[in-house]
């Protein structure tokens, strides 16, 4: 693996050699050096982390939290080394590797179509003006994922493809917009994954669970997902779209101005089983359906949502309550806008 930066030489002297002078002076100077040395703060390197040792060690709330599948819960990078990637190339040779890494992401990083994501990885942006533009990342088949504080933009298919097989997977505090395919889509059999504190905009596709009808033998008992505190944008449709997965779990998020033509909020199908609850919903035409398109209808259950300037939600069946899974709470629902309008997105963690 290449490290960024190097660490300082340290130079020792031999015994019994004869003493001059200019030695004298020379090793004053070296030991006046060490002592400021010594006193000042010590300078980054790749193996210093610039977010604080909190934030990277912290875990999500949902299915990327549940042991399963042989993995304690979605840890991504820890206790593997922290590195910093502020160039396309370093970004790759981090993403691919083989061992565990925090990859503090600094500055814009454009990538040529999707990159494929290893296992064991968290991927996590400094500040606020940490971007991924031009491609996508591709967590394909791997696992122990986590993508956080990281703006998407511009991507020529997807911007984050989770699919194959991929487990513990969690996207937080993002920014998705403008992707040519979708904004976050999982597929083909991953499963255990958390999707918290993103702000979705500017996207017509947003968000798929399930790749197609045909996909039953693949999906079915998998693709099991939370949805919390995301920020739902105007983006028209797929907030999310569910086929086979039970449950899929949608609470505590913000949907804003959702509306005209085929637009949509949460929808069912594929006799998939999705519980939407504690949401906040405003001129969103139809926040909940329980069929879509040609699919087969799928099971919804809508509680405790707040609703505004909105149509009337559709629902139907039973769904697997999440708390079989994991711990949760939800917030108050009359308080979502202002807590996700505040906390989703990049910039707010740390």
């Amino acid at each position: 693996m290449r490290l960024i930066g190097r660490a300082p030489t340290i130079l020792s002297g031999r015994s019994g050699r004869k003493t001059t002078s200019v030695a004298v002076a020379a090793a004053t100077t070296l030991a006046v050096g060490a002592a400021l040395l010594a006193a000042a703060p010590a300078a980054q390197s790749s193996q210093t982390p610039a977010l604080p040792r909190a934030v990277l060690e912290e875990t999500p709330i949902g299915f990327a939290s549940v042991n399963a599948e042989g993995q304690n819960g979605t840890t991504g990078g820890t206790g593997g080394d922290t590195v910093t990637a502020s160039d396309t190339d370093s970004f790759v040779e981090y993403v691919e590797s083989d061992e565990p890494l925090i990859i503090q992401v600094d500055g814009s990083i454009s990538l040529d179509g999707m990159q494929d994501v290893a296992s064991d990885k968290t991927i996590i942006g400094v500040g606020d003006s940490a971007r991924i533009t031009d491609g996508g990342l591709d967590v394909d088949g791997t696992n122990n994922v986590i993508i956080r504080n990281l703006t998407f933009t511009g991507a020529d298919d997807d911007a984050i493809n989770i699919t194959d097989g991929a487990t513990h997977v969690w996207v937080d505090h993002c920014d998705l917009s403008n992707a040519y395919d979708g904004a976050l889509d999982i597929k083909r059999g991953s499963d255990f994954v958390t999707v918290s504190w993103n702000h979705f905009h500017d996207q017509q596709k947003n968000s798929l669970i399930g790749h197609d009808d045909g996909n039953g033998g693949q999906d079915e008992g998998n693709l099991r997902a939370t949805y919390h505190h995301n920020f739902f944008d105007g983006t028209a449709e797929r907030n999310p779209r569910v086929r086979f997965a039970d449950p899929v779990h949608v609470f505590n998020n913000y949907y804003l101005g959702i509306s005209g033509g085929d637009s949509y909020g949460v929808a069912t199908a594929m006799d998939a089983g999705v519980l939407v609850e504690g949401n906040y919903f405003e001129s969103v035409e139809s926040p909940t359906k329980i069929q879509i398109f040609e699919s087969d209808p799928g099971r919804l259950v809508e509680r405790n949502n707040v609703y505004v300037d909105s149509g009337e939600p559709e629902s139907d069946g039973t769904v697997v309550e999440p708390n079989t899974y994991y711990d949760y709470t939800v917030e108050d629902p009359e308080s979502v806008p202002d807590s996700v309008t505040a906390g989703a997105g990049v910039g707010v963690i740390g």
